[in-house]
């Protein structure tokens, strides 16, 4: 499992330099030299890197091979294919990465507020368990993403969210209403019974070599990558761009 970080792309500001969103208003060419760059440091063939159209809803996609462009309209990828790589955009929404090493089975999900107010790291589990996983042998990685210290919302949205996310509920560094999605999503993966949740402490909005749309938008997106080898399994920890976790 991996996470990139803003340095060793090509990109130029405000999307320096390892800008991997092809969404976001960067060069084209800058993107897919920066996507090959990915894919090299992987050791995977381009065409294995499986991207997502993420529009913040529940809707989870089964894949069994390469996919021509980003699959369409959905927030989660989930495959028992080796040596296929999904990859989660995030720029302070929480990529979360999910292994059954056992049986095979991975997932790459995009968790916003919304996403995750509405169940899609759930739903990804259900997937998983289609083909063959077990929740209590899911590993979870949870990536960088905006800290509750620093997510500032109004009070009803932070109720709204509590109630469908328990949780996620916090206060602000300023002492202001505020949002912990990866506590919301830890709590929710423990309730689903995954028993094993690591969490990447960083925050995008104050840590400048991550991307982080609240932080100075127009920004570009980190990518969060996991993947089975033909040879071995995928297996939660921490990352480093274009480095093997």
């Amino acid at each position: 499992m991996v996470f990139t970080t803003r340095a060793g792309g090509v990109s130029d500001a405000p999307y320096d330099s390892f800008n991997l969103g092809d969404h976001v208003g960067d060069d084209p060419g800058a993107v897919a030299a920066n996507r090959a760059r990915l894919a090299g440091a992987l050791g995977i063939a381009p065409p294995r890197l499986v991207w997502m159209e993420q529009v913040h809803s529940r809707n989870v996609t089964v894949v069994d091979g390469p996919v021509g462009g980003a699959v369409e309209v959905t927030d989660a990828l989930v495959t028992s294919e080796p040596d296929l790589a999904l990859v989660v955009l995030t720029a302070d929404c929480v990529p979360v990465l999910l292994a059954d090493d056992e049986a095979g089975v991975i997932a790459a999900v995009h968790a916003g507020r919304i996403g995750a107010r509405i169940g899609i790291v759930p739903r990804a589990i259900e997937a998983m368990a289609g083909l063959g996983a077990r929740p209590e042998r899911i590993g979870a990685l949870l990536g960088p993403a905006a800290c509750g210290g620093c997510y500032e919302v109004p009070p009803h949205m932070q109720a709204d969210v509590e109630e469908h996310l328990p949780g996620s509920a916090c206060r602000t560094r300023k002492a202001t209403t505020g949002l912990d999605i990866r506590a919301g999503i830890a709590r929710q993966l423990g309730a689903a019974g995954v028993e094993s949740v690591v969490v990447d402490p960083r925050c995008t909005i104050e840590d400048a070599t991550l991307f982080s749309h609240r932080r100075g938008a127009p920004t570009g997106r980190l990518a969060g990558v996991v993947w089975r080898p033909s040879t071995g399994g995928a297996s939660a920890g921490g990352s480093t761009t274009g480095g093997r976790s």
